[in-house]
């Protein structure tokens, strides 16, 4: 895994710089059936991961936010999990919490993983059973009860009108990739998600977290399962293992994610 790893580094890294050309700058964008919004900058960084991995691990299968799925990955033990920018509501409108997803998923769960977000300057890594934040080893926080939290915007103020006077409410960040990040590095105690997303939003900082003693899992406490037919996740929390379900219980009262 030390060869994949040095190439997400290498290859998130120069998209990264790909990316921040088109950020606060020139851009175009246009809308997707569901109402979300892509860019010229998702595109650029997309083609330019696309190229490099490939030509690097021809073995591997691809699944992208912004590529056609014909499935053909199911075919492959081992598959790249590719959000060119998660967080691109964020990045369109100049805000600096958006990041390129990258993980690689073998049998159904990501083996290593890499969130690169260069507006902020920093870079989430995890192999094996090591997860860093720019090369210095990530914990997430063991508060119980759980003191910080955050969600979508529509979660941070239910738990911001139900929990408010017990609970800090972090403003919403438009990544969930780095909100689940945020969590690995202790910044803030849990994440939560409604249903909605996709594996690409989330395999990377998936085994970020782990590594780093949290846990991503559904309401009933489950781990998710990558590269399957149907790519949607369900609700998530996020949070370390040892506080999990003391915030499954946070998210279940009053059917937050229901």
């Amino acid at each position: 895994m030390d060869d994949d790893i040095a190439l997400l580094q290498e290859v998130t890294k120069q998209a990264g710089d790909i990316a921040l050309g088109f950020f606060r700058a020139t851009n175009e964008v246009w809308m997707k059936p569901g109402n979300s919004p892509v860019s010229q900058a998702d595109f650029a960084v997309n083609d330019y991961l696309l190229d490099k991995l490939r030509k690097a691990r021809p073995n591997y299968g691809w699944m992208s936010e912004e590529n056609e799925d014909d499935q053909s990955r199911l075919n492959h033990r081992r598959t790249f999990i590719v959000d060119p920018i998660d967080g691109t509501r964020g990045f369109i409108e100049g805000v600096d919490e958006w990041c390129i997803s990258v993980a690689i998923v073998e049998d159904n769960q990501p083996i290593a993983g890499i969130l690169h977000a260069p507006a902020l300057g920093d870079t989430y890594c995890a192999t094996g059973d090591i997860g860093t934040l720019n090369g210095v080893p990530l914990a997430v926080s063991k508060s119980i009860p759980v003191k910080t939290v955050t969600g979508s915007r529509k979660l941070n103020q239910m738990f911001e009108d139900t929990y408010g006077e017990e609970i800090k409410v972090v403003d919403y960040i438009p990544s969930l990739a780095l909100r689940i990040a945020m969590v690995a590095s202790g910044k803030i105690d849990a994440a939560f998600a409604r249903s909605g997303a996709n594996d690409w939003d989330v395999a990377a900082a998936d085994i970020i977290l782990s590594n780093a003693g949290g846990s991503l899992c559904d309401i009933r406490g489950d781990k998710l399962s990558y590269n399957r037919e149907n790519v949607r996740v369900p609700a998530l929390i996020a949070a370390s293992q040892h506080a999990q379900k003391h915030v499954l219980d946070l998210a279940k009262k009053d059917g937050f994610l229901q």
